[in-house]
């Protein structure tokens, strides 16, 4: 089999190490639009467009710590290696995702430089044709594969929420994809919008800057954790003013910026419409276990979970998708995996969530990675990253200013201690 790889961050990396372990008759190509490997944790000061006119794809910025232990962060057969602390810099997981495509040999296997313009199901031998531009040479070529494993990340697309008054306000607008520094917000009241991980994590980086933090979330109870003292906690924005906000509860601030830490869209622009996949109210389907095109089962888009403990799920679904590409494992008839699709998210809206959590995994992970390992009867994930993912989000929840400064060890498959 010939099989494409696009993007070489931690997803595509744990595609060409399957890949290319020898266990398949494999000829692998992986195309990454920039110049090194590691995608979202590549830090660039650039925001905006790149050198060839492309979007910068990553969101890091500066000041990065994982908010995740480097215990649950490793690949199953490729672990951290040990330091002193459980929170790293981003600059130590790039380092630790360059040493993994090292030491399986996987570089010669990336063309860099080569962006995806299109990948289309082909008539021919091959089921995919691949249109791909070398952003050096300005040149394009087609290139045809019997299989493709779309590895381009979710952290790159914003998504920004259509405010009341948002083209009336005078100050600042900025999404947390286009965030580096804390500096831009010196001695300014800023509004933070949004208190998932990242809105948490960026209204503290900005509170060592700005003068007043608010953050305004729709979360029902107030988050219990202490903040610094120029952090506030409001409810939603009702409206913005020329010069402020107006919040649901009727109070209203004078303000500088807003800060809009409210995620992303799942983006795949170089998939033509013939490949079956499409992206509802940010859930990308039909597809089958999260993973596989249920129109075209040799498509498969890696990595769209989120809240998991990731590197280690990438490596399962990688897994996965060889044994049943490779005939190993037989798909099933494509009536039933629409039905299973459609069965999960009927039971996901009738306990309240709504379409865009579908992927959303967080406590019940482990779920999924055993449904995984038992439907193509692969090696599963051990219990104990669950368990510690678990944790350490409880602990990023209660203690925002102090989780970092706990230290874990995985004792076995099942059991971790704090150190």
């Amino acid at each position: 089999m010939k099989i494409a790889v696009i993007g070489a961050g931690s997803a595509g990396l744990a595609a060409l190490r399957h890949c290319t372990s020898g266990t398949y008759d494999c000829e692998v190509v992986c195309y990454e639009k920039t110049d090194q490997v590691g995608g979202t944790w590549v830090y660039v000061e650039e925001t905006g467009l790149d050198r060839y006119g492309l979007p910068i794809h990553t969101s890091m910025y500066k000041n990065l710590r994982t908010n995740l232990p480097k215990e649950v962060m490793g690949y199953p057969d490729y672990p951290v290696p040990d330091a002193p602390e459980s929170y790293l810099t981003r600059t130590q997981i790039l380092e630790f995702l360059n040493s993994y495509c090292d030491h399986f040999k996987l570089r010669q296997h990336i063309r860099f430089l080569h962006n995806v313009e299109s990948v289309a199901p082909s008539g021919g031998d091959r089921k995919w044709t691949i249109k791909v531009k070398d952003l050096r040479n300005n040149t394009v070529a087609n290139d045809s594969f019997d299989a493709v494993m779309v590895c381009n990340g979710h952290y790159f697309k914003p998504s920004v929420p259509n405010l009341k008054g948002h083209e009336t306000f005078q100050g600042q607008q900025l999404h947390s994809h286009d965030y580096r520094t804390p500096d831009i917000f010196l001695d300014k009241n800023v509004v933070v919008v949004g208190a998932g991980p990242s809105g948490m994590d960026l209204a503290l980086d900005i509170s060592r800057k700005a003068t007043r933090v608010i953050l305004s979330h729709h979360t029902r109870e107030p988050i219990g954790t202490i903040f610094p003292d120029n952090v506030v906690q409001k409810p939603d924005i009702k409206e913005l003013t020329e010069n402020g906000v107006l919040f649901d509860d009727g109070s209203s601030e004078s303000i500088d910026a807003v800060f809009y830490c409210t995620g992303y869209e799942y983006s795949f622009p170089f998939l033509d419409p013939k490949c079956g996949v499409r992206v509802d109210s940010n859930m990308v389907t039909p597809l089958w276990k999260h993973l596989v095109s249920i129109e075209n089962p040799t498509l498969a888009l890696v990595g769209i979970p989120f809240y998991v403990c990731a590197f280690s799920m990438f490596d399962l679904q990688v897994r996965f998708l060889l044994k049943f590409w490779y005939g190993r494992k037989d798909f099933p008839a494509k009536g039933d995996m629409l039905k299973e699709e459609k069965e999960e998210l009927e039971k996901l809206l009738a306990e309240g969530l709504r379409k865009r959590h579908f992927h959303q995994m967080g406590y019940k992970q482990d779920v999924y990675y055993d449904d995984l390992a038992d439907t193509a009867g692969i090696t599963p994930l051990p219990p104990v990253l669950t368990k510690l993912h678990n944790e350490s989000s409880m602990h990023f929840l209660d203690d925002l200013l102090h989780y970092r400064e706990s230290r874990y060890k995985i004792i076995d498959d099942y059991n971790f201690i704090q150190l």
